[in-house]
């Protein structure tokens, strides 16, 4: 009979096989009433779970936030197909998975949703969590189920069932007559659910993701553990509206996209300059830390993507152009390419560590649905490089890129660095006795840097296992950004080697990494986060000179060259237009420093310097002020100008 270990290390004897339910009833009537699941091992089931052998099991309850999260999500999907199904009968229910944040659930229904009906739907969502339903787990006869579901004219749950694996138990969860096609775990009832939740929108989604597919309609949601989060989450998507690097963009004058090119990015004068003055940082980053920049071709042949692997993995999302007879892939990577022009000249272990970097233009034909600005497109620039190294080089190499990364990220305003280890995935290439190898190095490198790290287990690449680095914003949005992935096998299968000490021939180690990722992506979240006020040094526009009339016009030019000559961006407004109304319109685009000039600056030779942010930090001799500029484009932003 089980012996249950409980997580400060006490037992439960029991002479019978117990629930979850039964066991925190044991404990106490306070935890069985909050009880919302059990995990039992490690794993996630309901209350209703049959323990029947010896196990550790933990209580979860609101107070356990991913946990509580999860299962609150997953309730809220199915209390929503459930209004659905009652408001809308003949509505077929697809899948509905959690979020980030949310949940949402597919819906096939000839009438689209508006947004009166998702008012309709929420109320009855909070009517079957007041019904306090009882939510009970199933399991049926795989036949059975599919006749079931096909009688009911839900089409896409039979094609479901039948696309399990045979040995796959098929678990229905029933809440009062309703029921739905599930692996769960759920929460004990609707009522556990509580009133925390809101619908946000609707969208379309192709079945399946397959644009070839039936298009349904997705309805959105969020769900929380109480009132005060959900209120403070959608305070957040309020600011975070405000902060849309779309709109920013515009106002700032950065970049457009359009449908003539959909994916792919203008940039501005304002918005390419920003572009510039980051790539330049990352590139003087990357020389200070021994890389050599190359550039490698758009388009290559289809033969180098089959012998690499990607063309198996990755062709439907290539592009592809044809030109005498052969197939060429618009590069949709660059690590094949670097390994083109490693495999020029022989290569000694003296020549090892090798690190190639490129600010590689890459493609991917992403479905249009999913773009968005600068954060989803086809047409992106990688700060990507590839070390090439010794088994014996691992351990430092991964070290020096750890502490180059957290020195990019600190530059750019960000200390909050979440890391996670990501394993070999279901389908991959190499050995397992390589990835056993590769994932224990890049563990080691963790443990070496004293780093707290999670696990993802079956996220790594296809070729090899990797640590992705991400940020949390000032939302506390969480963006994944940087990566190293450890690769045994790519080097090998496109010819790399080197003559190693003993005269041999060895295939070298290659570490893909990138510290920002897309470019795109990064300058749009910059944006974001900083709501467009961008620290002085990444500023399109540092100061911009004003004059109050025509009579310090020739002034203000003079202060605009001066500024110029120093390596500043300044621009100078001469418009006939009220003071104010010039230092509102200068506000608004974000410039840092206005720069007002009157007869009396031009008697003092000096500028009325104030900041965008409304501060007066009176007046500066223009040497000075360019001399304190300069400190705080050194500083990138930790010292600034004072009053």
């Amino acid at each position: 009979m089980p012996t249950i270990t409980l997580p400060d290390g006490s037992q439960r004897e029991f002479d019978h096989p117990v629930t979850v339910r039964e066991v925190a009833e044991s404990i106490g009537p306070g935890l069985a009433r909050a009880a919302l699941a059990g995990k039992v091992d490690g794993r996630l089931v309901d209350t209703s779970h049959l323990i029947d052998h010896d196990a550790g099991l933990a209580i979860v309850t609101d107070r356990d936030e991913a946990d509580a999260l999860e299962l609150i999500r997953h309730d809220a999907a199915h209390v929503l197909a459930q209004a659905v199904q009652e408001l809308y009968p003949g509505t077929q229910v697809t899948i509905g998975p959690t979020i980030e944040d949310g949940f949402y659930y597919d819906f096939a229904r000839e009438e689209p949703f508006t947004p009166k009906d998702l008012e309709k739907i929420e109320k009855r969502m909070h009517d079957i969590v007041k019904r306090d339903l009882p939510i009970r787990r199933e399991v049926w006869d795989r036949d059975e189920a599919i006749r079931v579901f096909e009688g009911l004219g839900e089409k896409y749950k039979a094609e479901i069932i039948r696309e399990l694996p045979e040995d796959e138990e098929i678990s229905v969860y029933r809440q009062g007559e309703w029921f739905d096609l599930c692996r769960g775990p759920h929460l004990p009832s609707t009522g556990r659910l509580g009133n925390a939740f809101k619908l946000m929108k609707v969208a379309g989604a192709y079945w399946r993701g397959d644009s070839r597919n039936e298009m349904l309609q997705r309805i959105y949601g969020t769900a929380w553990r109480n009132k005060k989060e959900l209120k403070a989450y959608l305070q957040r998507l309020e600011e975070a509206e405000k902060r849309d690097h779309r709109k920013i963009g515009k106002l700032m004058d950065l970049f457009h996209t359009q449908e003539e090119a959909p994916g792919m990015v203008f940039w501005h004068d304002n918005g390419w300059t920003l572009y510039l003055a980051v790539q330049d940082y990352v590139r003087a980053k990357l020389r200070e830390h021994g890389y050599q920049e190359v550039h490698t071709p758009e388009i290559i042949d289809r033969s180098l993507w089959e012998k690499s692997g990607h063309w198996e993995k990755f062709h439907d999302d290539m592009f592809t152009t044809e030109a005498e007879h052969r197939t060429f892939a618009i590069k949709p990577m660059n690590c094949p390419a670097h390994i083109l022009i490693y495999n020029q000249g022989l290569k000694s272990y003296r020549d090892l560590p090798l690190r190639l970097s490129e600010f590689g233009s890459c493609h991917r034909n992403e479905p249009s649905g999913t773009l968005h600005g600068l954060m989803r497109v086809r047409g992106f620039v990688q700060d990507d490089a590839h070390i090439f190294c010794t088994e014996a080089q691992i351990l430092d190499e991964v070290s020096a890129f750890i502490d180059l990364l957290f020195e990019v990220y600190r530059d750019f305003g960000f200390d909050d660095v979440l890391i996670k280890l990501s394993t070999r995935p279901e389908k991959r290439v190499g050995a397992d006795a390589l990835w056993d190898k590769a994932e224990k190095a890049l563990q080691d490198a963790l443990d070496h840097k004293q780093l707290s790290w999670e696990l993802q287990p079956g996220e790594g690449a296809f070729y090899g296992p990797k640590i992705e680095f991400s940020l949390r914003d000032c939302l506390h949005r969480v963006w994944q950004l940087g990566t190293i992935q450890l690769d045994f096998s790519m080097p090998g299968r496109l010819g790399a080697h080197y003559v190693a000490e003993d005269g041999s021939r060895q295939t070298p180690v290659m570490l893909h990494r990138a510290i920002l990722g897309s470019l795109e992506r990064f300058i749009g979240m910059l944006i974001e986060h900083y709501a467009g006020a961008l620290p002085l040094w990444l500023a399109p526009v540092q100061a911009v000179v004003l004059n109050i009339t025509d009579n310090q016009a020739e002034y203000a030019r003079k202060v605009e060259e001066i500024l110029k000559n120093q390596g500043l961006r300044v621009k100078s407004d001469l418009r006939n237009e009220k003071i104010g109304f010039k230092i509102r319109e200068h506000t608004i685009q974000r410039v840092p420093y206005l720069l007002v000039v009157g007869d009396r600056e031009v008697e003092s030779d000096t500028v009325a310097v104030r900041t965008r942010g409304g501060k007066d930090l009176g007046s500066r001799s223009v040497s000075a002020l360019a001399e304190g500029l300069a400190a705080e484009i050194a500083s990138r932003g930790r010292t600034v100008l004072e009053a």
